[in-house]
This record gives C-alpha cells, structure tokens and sequence, in this order.
C-alpha cells in the first residue's frame, strides 16, 4: 500500500474514531450522573459516569499522584509514536493491518485528549451479568481493543503480505 494511500487511510480512520470518541464523552459528561447508573438493558448493560484515572482496567488509579496523568499521557505519546512508525515504514503492511493500526492510533489519541483536558479519562459503558461487571470503558477503548484483535488476526492467519 502506498504511503500517500496510507496517510488518507490513517487519518480518515484516526480522525473518526476521535471525533466519535470525544463527542461521545461530551454526551456522557452532560447527560449522566456519576452516583446513577442509566440501565439500558436490564441486567446487562447501563451507561454510568466513571472519570479513570488509571490505565485499562483501572490499573494504577489507586496511586495518587498529580503527575500520573502526565507519565500516562507522556507514556500514551511515545506508544502513539512507535505505532506511527511501524505503520508507515513497514512496507509489508497489508489494508486490513493498516486500518487496525489506524483504530489503535485513534482510540488512544481519544484516550489521551481526555488525559489532557481531565488528568483522567472519561468511561461510560458498563457492561454486567448479574453481580459481575466488566469494567467501564468508551468508544476509543472498543477502537483499540478491535484494532489489537484484527493484527492478532491477521498476524494468526497470515494475512500479512509476503515480500
């Protein structure tokens, strides 16, 4: 694929996802309440206001730190780099591994505004099953989860073009 067919490709995908991403939080922080859940679906799924000052999982939001959202963000930077490169200067790359790693680009750029502007990010979907929840999450974390599950998927089946 052609690096001036790639660049459009990554910016058009990145572009959407982020716009999608922030107006969707914009959405969230107006219409609902960090104390109540809105049940979408019984007993499977709510929209529910969570600020995450930690990382997937709410990994490190225990430590109280006015820097952490700086090295999470500074962290996320570097990360977005190395995407970028990889991307435009593996000329092996085939379409399908070009817009995963454009969905990952996206979701974590989503990801990193929110860094920026809160010193957190902000999640809202919450889906359960009975007493179990998974933790809440948002448009640019589905990006990259399903920009990480297609280069596994292409990377298990070969979809990778041979030089």
């Amino acid at each position: 694929m052609a690096r001036r067919r790639r660049l459009i490709l990554l910016l058009v995908i990145a572009t959407l996802i982020l716009v999608l991403d922030q107006w969707s939080k914009a959405v969230a922080l107006d219409q609902l309440s960090p104390v109540y859940a809105r049940q979408v679906i019984e007993g499977f799924f709510s929209l529910v206001l969570v600020m995450n000052s930690g990382v997937a999982f709410g990994v490190f939001s225990g430590i109280d730190s006015a820097l952490k959202a700086y090295l999470l963000l500074a962290f996320s930077g570097i990360t977005v780099a190395l995407v970028l490169v990889y991307y435009f200067f593996d000329r092996h790359l085939g379409p399908l591994s070009c817009c995963a790693l454009a969905l990952v680009v996206g979701g974590a750029l989503g990801n990193m505004v929110d860094r920026w502007r809160y010193h957190k990010v902000v999640d809202f979907l919450d889906f359960y099953w009975r007493g179990y929840h998974w933790p809440a999450f948002n448009l640019a974390d589905c990006a990259i989860t399903v920009g990480v599950g297609l280069l596994l998927l292409v990377t298990l089946f070969g979809g990778r073009r041979r030089a």
